[in-house]
């Protein structure tokens, strides 16, 4: 089974209606290895669906977020989604600012976060952004702080 069928397998499993439009939506994040901001997602399925309006785009990525199929990832141009890696269990995430390779963070720093004045934490994010290796080591990588071209 293709990246795609499992995706729109995904959505059927959880009761989502399975549209050709969320079917092109389901292709657009199998073949995408990266982030997309929901502009991206429109202007590609504006060349698809031309009527198609940027308030569906946004609810359909909604749907998808609210069914896990998709995560959302605050960058500081703006919020971006990937496809859910394919973690098991409770993770965060360090994102690389140059290539936006991502990579899990297995322990979670909430159980040693002194929650104050009774508040009641119902759910969490924690990502730390930075410099992967390969983009330090890389010519390409001078924009990273401590890589090697001037």
């Amino acid at each position: 089974m293709g990246e795609t069928e499992r995706i729109v397998r995904q959505m059927a499993d959880k009761g989502l209606r399975i549209t050709e439009q969320r079917r092109t939506l389901a292709q657009l994040f199998a073949s995408t290895s990266g982030y997309l901001t929901p502009k991206d997602v429109y202007d590609h399925m504006q060349r698809v669906y031309p009527g198609l309006s940027f308030d569906t785009v946004y609810r359909n990525l909604r749907v998808l977020l609210d069914l896990g199929i998709v995560e959302q990832f605050v960058f500081e141009e703006g919020v971006k989604f990937k496809l859910s890696c394919e973690e098991p269990h409770h993770h965060h995430h360090m994102i690389c600012l140059h290539c936006e390779k991502t990579l899990p963070i297995r322990s979670c720093p909430m159980p040693a976060t002194e929650v104050p004045g009774g508040f009641q934490v119902v759910k969490h994010k924690f990502e730390i952004y930075g410099y992967c290796s390969e983009c330090r080591e890389s010519p390409e990588g001078s924009a990273a702080p401590g890589g090697k071209s001037p």
